[in-house]
């Protein structure tokens, strides 16, 4: 088989991400041959450390090099659903970061568009969006994989393994991620990232849900186990009476969280047609560095899966530079006090995985584990849990 040649669009956070883990597979296996940056200064900056030889602030010429196979998409989302379905027109293979998309507004919607566009409205056009992207990778028949590390993850592996052990059912899955606040400023405007904490942090516990019933379903029924509605509630607690009352305290604004028009709290029960639940928990607003967890209730067991604060090695410091050049977990306030630093982030959260996945996948001509349906049932739910807050009822997902 040929060497994939890999084109990045995007420079930052998402795309460093990912050239790190390429960076771990065997040179005859994939190449970056391309960057694609908004500005040329980032796009340069990263070809520079990644030593990729083409640099360009044009999407399409990075789509018309013949020695590109494959287009690695890390764009705010606002880009996806667009620049996807371009590539697959280009006859490129794509991947994408989560989520696939949403709605970012449209001609005539008054702004802020999170806090005066129904979300009704808005769940039309998101999955409008998503089934767009859909149609064009099946019509050009490319393959598309969708960057949900959870599910690569080895604690949720380990998890698959002991459910596959079990005769049981799953009857409750709790996934939850919490932070104190996302680095990008993009997060805090609906027209940016459409939505808040939901889709930017609840794409992922909504995608393991999702596809662990899926999994459990064609494991023991020859058949996925789809959901069937939800039930939502989502808040902006930053600017909550709470906060204020804190801030007026003079308490530690240690919560970077800021959102002009989105949510940075969520709680969302998904319905599955077997009669089983998954419950949703997002904020923005948890302190103590990332936590991300999905605990299986089962008719003969529960597992938990922990994905980060892993306490294989743990650190005390008096003062916060003790440790100061060493990196210890994403989003961590303060190297202080009692710390779990994470041995291989990238590896435990699935990152390392999922790119081998994917890199073969394409070369072998099959479906990744994380492909398109999973990305298009994930802004379908979450949509369907957006619609579900406004209205304060329980919610269809396919109506």
């Amino acid at each position: 088989m040929k060497t994939l040649g890999i084109g990045m669009v995007g420079a930052r956070y998402g795309a460093r991400m990912h050239l790190a883990n390429y960076a771990r597979m065997s040179r005859d296996l994939v190449a970056i041959r391309g960057i694609c940056s908004r500005t040329k200064e980032s796009g340069k900056a990263l070809a520079r450390e990644a030593r990729i030889p083409f640099v360009t602030e044009d999407y399409d010429s990075l789509l018309a090099r013949d020695d590109i196979d494959v287009v690695d998409i890390c764009v705010p989302p606002a880009l996806h659903h667009e620049f996807a379905i371009r590539a697959a027109d280009a006859g490129k293979h794509i991947i994408m970061e989560k989520p696939l998309t949403g709605y970012f507004g449209m001609p005539g919607d008054p702004e802020p568009i999170g806090s005066r566009v129904p979300r009704v409205r808005m769940r039309q056009g998101a999955r409008q969006n998503a089934e767009a992207v859909r149609e064009a990778v099946r019509r050009n028949r490319v393959r598309f994989c969708y960057a949900e590390n959870w599910i690569y993850a080895p604690p949720i592996e380990k998890m698959r393994r002991l459910i596959a052990a079990s005769k049981g059912s799953i009857l409750e899955l709790r996934a939850e991620e919490n932070h104190s606040g996302s680095n990008s400023v993009f997060s805090r405007d609906w027209k940016s990232t459409g939505g808040g904490a939901l889709l930017r942090m609840g794409v992922h516990s909504v995608g393991a849900c999702l596809h662990l019933k899926e999994w459990e379903g064609q494991s023991r029924l020859g058949k996925g186990i789809r959901p069937v509605s939800v039930l939502a509630d989502t808040a902006d607690l930053i600017h909550s009476p709470a906060s204020e009352r804190a801030r007026k305290a003079g308490a530690n604004q240690w919560i970077s969280a800021n959102p002009v028009d989105v949510e940075n709290w969520a709680n969302v029960v998904i319905s599955f047609e077997d009669g089983a639940r998954g419950n949703i928990i997002v904020s923005d607003v948890g302190l103590g560095g990332l936590n991300t967890r999905v605990t299986a209730f089962m008719t003969d067991g529960v597992i938990k899966a922990n994905m980060t604060s892993n306490d294989a090695i743990e650190t005390y410091a008096p003062d916060g530079s003790t440790f100061s050049s060493e990196y210890f977990t994403e989003k961590l306030e303060t190297k202080a006090g009692w710390n779990r630093p994470s041995c291989d982030e990238d590896w435990f959260r699935g990152f390392a995985r999922e790119i081998e996945d994917f890199v073969g996948a394409i070369r072998e001509g099959r479906e990744p584990r994380s492909g398109v349906d999973l990305a298009v049932d994930c802004v379908n739910v979450i949509y369907a849990a957006y619609e579900s807050a406004e209205t304060g009822r329980r919610v269809m997902v396919d109506s």
